[in-house]
C-alpha cells in the first residue's frame, strides 16, 4: 500500500487550521510549512504533527513546492488551510493507494462555500485541480497566483469532492481581491500583456454575465448575484492595475 503525506502551507490561519488538520489526521504524515505566523497557527499544528517547518514566504507556487519537497512519501495531497477532506474522499483515496495507482495524479473537485453557504453554480463547482499526485512526476508551475501542478504523466479525476470554506464575507473577499489582482497584474505584465479599453469595459461585463447567466449563478440566488458582481469587479481591478503598471514603468 502506498503511503500518503498531506501537505499544508499556512500563515495566520488559527481560525481554519484545526478543522483542516482534523480532517487530515487519517493520513500517514502531515507536513505543515508556516510562514512565521504571529497568531496560534504553529502551536495548533504541533498538536497534530511534529513536522511543522518555518519558512519565509516564497510565493504560492514556490511555497507549496518547497512543502512537497519535505514530504517523506512519494504520494502527496496538497490541502489548503480553509479546505477539508470529506469522508467519501478519504475512503476513495485510501482505496486508490491500496495498490500502485493507474494514474500519476488526480484532479479533485472542491465544493466552495461563500459566507457559509455552499455554492453549486456560477462556475464554482466542481472547481477541479490536481491535488493528489506522485511528487516524483508532478511539480507546481511557476506563477504569481492560481498555482497549479504540472504533471508528466496521465491524470485522472476523483469522484468525491473536498470542502472549501472560502471568503467569510465581503470584507474578506475585498481584502484578498487587492492582493490577488496585484499579483495577476504583475504576472500579465511580465508575460508582455497590455491592458486595453475592452479589458476595462467589456471583460468585467462579460465576467458578470458568464457567471450569473451562462453558468447559472442565478440559481444560487442573492449569493450568486453578489459573487458575480465581485468577480466582475476583480476582473476590472486586475486590468486597471496592469494599466497602472504600464503607466508607471514605461
Amino acid at each position: 500500500m502506498e503511503k500518503l503525506s498531506v501537505v499544508i502551507i499556512a500563515f495566520n490561519e488559527e481560525k481554519n487550521i484545526r478543522a483542516a488538520l482534523e480532517s487530515a489526521k487519517w493520513a500517514d504524515e502531515i507536513i505543515v510549512v508556516d510562514s512565521f505566523s504571529t497568531d496560534g497557527t504553529a502551536a495548533i499544528c504541533r498538536e497534530y504533527t511534529d513536522k511543522v517547518y518555518q519558512e519565509k514566504w516564497r510565493g504560492f507556487a514556490a511555497q507549496k513546492q518547497f512543502a512537497v519537497g519535505l514530504a517523506g512519501n512519494d504520494w502527496v495531497f496538497v490541502l489548503d488551510s480553509d479546505e477539508r477532506f470529506t469522508p467519501g474522499l478519504v475512503t476513495e483515496i485510501r482505496g486508490l493507494l491500496e495498490h500502485v495507482p493507474d494514474m500519476d495524479g488526480y484532479h479533485c473537485a472542491r465544493l466552495n462555500h461563500f459566507m457559509g453557504k455552499e455554492i453549486r453554480y456560477g462556475g464554482w463547482y466542481p472547481d477541479y485541480s490536481v491535488r493528489l499526485f506522485d511528487r516524483r512526476k508532478g511539480v507546481f508551475g511557476v506563477r504569481e497566483v492560481h498555482e497549479s501542478v504540472v504533471m508528466k504523466g496521465p491524470v485522472g479525476h476523483l469522484k468525491n469532492h473536498m470542502l472549501h470554506y472560502t471568503y467569510t464575507g465581503i470584507k474578506d473577499y475585498l481584502e484578498r481581491l487587492d492582493r490577488y489582482s496585484g499579483l495577476m497584474a504583475r504576472e500579465m505584465k511580465n508575460s508582455g500583456r497590455r491592458a486595453s479599453v475592452s479589458d476595462l469595459t467589456v471583460r468585467p461585463v462579460f465576467t458578470f454575465f458568464k457567471m450569473f447567466i451562462f453558468k447559472q449563478g442565478i440559481r444560487d440566488g442573492m449569493y450568486g448575484l453578489v459573487i458575480a458582481m465581485l468577480y466582475a469587479f476583480y476582473t476590472f481591478t486586475k486590468y486597471a492595475k496592469l494599466w497602472e503598471l504600464e503607466k508607471n514603468l514605461n
